[in-house]
Order: structure tokens, then sequence, then C-alpha cells
């Protein structure tokens, strides 16, 4: 299907006034016939009259009001007539319909969502929202912000992991998100939720050995926590794909919420944690090694006192000790000979 931009005049304000100026002179008009009718005259001008007050109102079917960035899917008794893009006040064929497959659809995104609800799902419909809204069929092309709900998604190490994404995205092609899809919102929300599936996959939450993130067979350090730009650009290229027909172009992709399930979660953060532990740990130790070698120059450097072996690993020892120990350390007082 291939979308047919219409450059229709703004003709509306014209049809508008002329329709009115019709009415106003067929009030007139029949006024006047009913007097010529009751003298004896024929019913010419009353029956006219008549006719046009059943049916004048029938122009007013094809006057149409766009804002900027909205569109109109136009169809005459089935068929693709066109699409109209620009704002203003148009007239068109009053027997043209408008298209929206999507338009009493309610997403979880910016502009068209149903403010009376606390806990919005990714889809709902809400039929007083859309009865309310009356036969409004106008396809928006503004920038729109679909906040897809969290996932519970295994990584490639089979954690599970909970995550949120935010895509932008807008309509480039009306009649290919009219009449290539059902429903082009619903179908963006669900190629989201495969995307977001697909990709997370091949991630672990956080940096793993012998992990392939990238399909070249080459283990890399690439995680869902580290790489959240690599992983977000991915995800969008992914969803790109899948929505190209229907119309659609994605903007951005971004992460909005990342992080273990509930019921790993405590288990992750003591893993964590010890790791944390390790790496410090190590810290210390390298520092006071480095302070005890430093220690024993000074000393052999200016002769300050002579050790043995022993006494140098006693020194050593008592040196570590207290470097390395979680607690202040006590000081003893040695008032003996030192051998």
């Amino acid at each position: 299907m291939e979308e047919k931009i219409l450059s229709n005049k703004k003709n509306g304000m014209l049809v508008l006034l002329v329709t009115a100026a019709l009415y106003i002179a067929a009030v007139a008009g029949l006024i006047l016939g009913i007097i010529i009718t009751e003298k004896g005259g024929l019913p010419v001008l009353l029956i006219i009259c008549a006719v046009w007050l059943c049916v004048g109102w029938i122009p007013w079917m094809g006057l149409k009001v766009l804002k900027p960035q909205e569109a109109l899917v136009l169809t005459l008794f089935g068929k693709y007539v066109g699409t109209i893009k620009n704002e203003g006040f148009y007239f068109v064929n009053p027997f043209c319909t408008s298209v929206n497959p999507a338009a009493k659809t309610k997403l979880n995104q910016s502009g068209d969502v149903d403010s009376r609800r606390g806990n919005l799902t990714a889809l709902t419909q809400d039929t007083a929202a859309s009865s309310s809204a009356g036969t409004n069929k106008k396809v928006s092309l503004k920038i729109m912000t679909l906040n897809n709900n969290r996932q519970k998604i295994n990584d490639c190490l089979g954690n599970p992991v909970e995550i949120g994404i935010a895509v932008m995205w807008r309509v480039v092609d009306t009649a290919k998100a009219v009449f290539n899809v059902d429903n082009y919102k619903e179908y963006l929300s669900l190629q989201c939720d495969s995307a977001l599936r697909n990709i997370v996959r091949i991630y672990p939450y956080d940096v793993a050995p012998n992990v392939d993130t990238t399909g070249d067979g080459v283990a890399d350090e690439g995680s869902l926590r580290g790489s959240s730009e690599t992983v977000a650009s991915r995800i969008r290229d992914e969803i790109q794909q899948k929505v190209t027909e229907a119309g659609l172009e994605i903007i951005e992709a971004r992460i909005t919420y990342l992080a273990y399930a509930p019921e790993i979660a405590a288990v992750m953060l003591q893993r964590q944690q010890a790791s944390a532990i390790i790496d410090a740990r190590k810290m210390i130790v390298d520092g006071a090694v480095g302070m005890v070698e430093m220690a024993l120059e000074r000393l052999n450097e200016h002769d300050i006192v002579t050790l043995d072996e022993e006494r140098k690993a006693a020194m050593v020892s008592n040196l570590l000790v207290v470097l390395c120990g979680n607690h202040d350390a006590q000081p003893v007082v040695n008032s003996g000979s030192l051998y």
C-alpha cells in the first residue's frame, strides 16, 4: 500500500459560509413559498427550499479541521482515496470516511493514556473515553513515547531480570499504518515486547567470563548493566525491522528500569557484596605489603636497627596484622630486651 498525499485546497471556510447562507436563503424562501402557495401560486419555490433544508447539511460532513502534525486517511466506499497531512480547514467529498483502526486504543505512552486509572497496563480499551472522543479518526504524526510494562526475562546465564524500556516512535506512512496491520499501536507494543526478549537473552546482567554477546565467536565484556547504550541500540534496530511494514519509525529506545528479579535479588546482592569485599581486601593487602617493604628498606638504609630473619618475620607479621585488621590495633609496650 503506497501513501497518496492529497493537495486539496483549504476551502472549508468558504463551503461553510456558502452553505450557511443557502440555509438562511432557504428559510426565507420557504416562508415566501408558503405565502405564494396560499395565494394560489405554484409551490415550486416551497418544494426547492424544503428539499434543501432536508439535504443541505450533507456538505457539512465534508468539512475537516486538521491541526499541526495530524493526518486524515480517507476512503470512498472502501477504496483508499488519499491522505491529508497539512494543517487547515478542508472540504472533502462528504461521502469520504476517515479511517484509523487504532483511534480507540489506549497505550501506556505520552498523549495517549487513560488518566483515570491508577495502574496503567500496556494495552487497554477504554470505551467511555472513546465514546467521548466521538468519531475522531485523525492519525497523529507527533513523536510518541511508548513506556511498556516491566518484563521478567532470563538473561544469557539463566538469571531472571526485570527490565523496562521507553521507545520514541512516530507514524511516517499513514497508508501502511492504517491498512497493512490491523492496529498499529497494538502491533508496535507487541513487537517491542518481542524485540526486548530477543536482545536481553543475548546478554548477561553483569560482566561474565566466556560470554559472546556480539556473535563473532569471541568472548567480550558486554552486559545489560555495563553496555546499556549498545543494548538499547540493538533493541531499537530489532524493533525497526519489525515495524517498517507498518509505516512506523523508531527514533530511539532507552532502558528505563533494570534489576534482578525479587526471587534472586538478595542472593545477587550478597554476591556483589562479597566481590566488593574481596576487591577491597586485595587493595588493602597490596598497600600493606608496600608499606612493610618501605619500612624495612628505611630501617636498613638508616641503620636504625639490625634485625635477623626471624625478627624481620615477626615485624612483618605484626605490621600486616595492624594494617590489615578490621579494628584499631592495641599497642603493647615491651620493656625487655629484643633478644
